[in-house]
């Protein structure tokens, strides 16, 4: 028997009203958390920060006053850097226990590699271990060619080059090029 496709209960109209209705409860709750923190930071700062009372203090009375504000500014300075190195602390703590967890889990994601050029000998190497001396000298098994030899086997042909192409054009023309390319490696 074939899957019968369940049908929705709700109608796409009565979806969308839903949705909208949804999205502007939402709203409201979010502006209304705004104003409570806007309220909760004005009655923080009213509660930590007096008003300051400049007008008819002397110039030794205001002194102090730039005294106490300047050392009032280090503290606060002073606990922002703590708050912010043990943010960063519990940061990377986190970073940790989830690098864990995955790894319990056995879903570790692994990071973009970047290619690494390694020579044939370190690759071996890496494999064999360090007590194994295998070397890979790849150049030294190449068969060395001289320059004079190639050029010594191919005499120079000056011609009609339109001969040559008529020559060459056609079947018979490739045959001629596959036992031409076949003999000189055989002597």
């Amino acid at each position: 028997m074939p899957e019968v496709e369940r049908k929705s209960k709700i109608t796409a109209s009565r979806k969308l009203l839903l949705k909208s209705l949804m999205l502007a409860k939402a709203k409201e709750c979010w502006e209304q958390e705004q104003e409570e923190r806007e309220a909760e930071k004005a009655r923080y700062l009213a509660e930590r920060i007096p008003t300051l009372q400049t007008r008819g203090l002397s110039l030794s009375a205001l002194q102090d006053l730039c005294r106490d504000l300047h050392a009032k500014v280090e503290m606060v300075d002073e606990e922002r850097y703590d708050i912010e190195a043990k943010c960063v602390h519990n940061t990377r703590e986190i970073k940790d226990l989830k690098l864990k967890v995955l790894d319990l889990r056995g879903k570790f994601k692994r990071p973009a590699l970047r290619r690494v050029r390694v020579s044939a000998d370190a690759m071996l190497r890496a494999l064999l271990g360090s007590k194994h001396k295998v070397s890979m000298d790849l150049r030294a098994n190449l068969k060395s060619v001289k320059k004079e030899d190639t050029e010594k086997e191919r005499p120079v042909e000056v011609g009609d080059w339109r001969k040559n192409v008529e020559a060459m054009s056609g079947m018979e023309g490739r045959k001629k090029m596959f036992d031409a390319a076949k003999s000189p490696t055989s002597q």
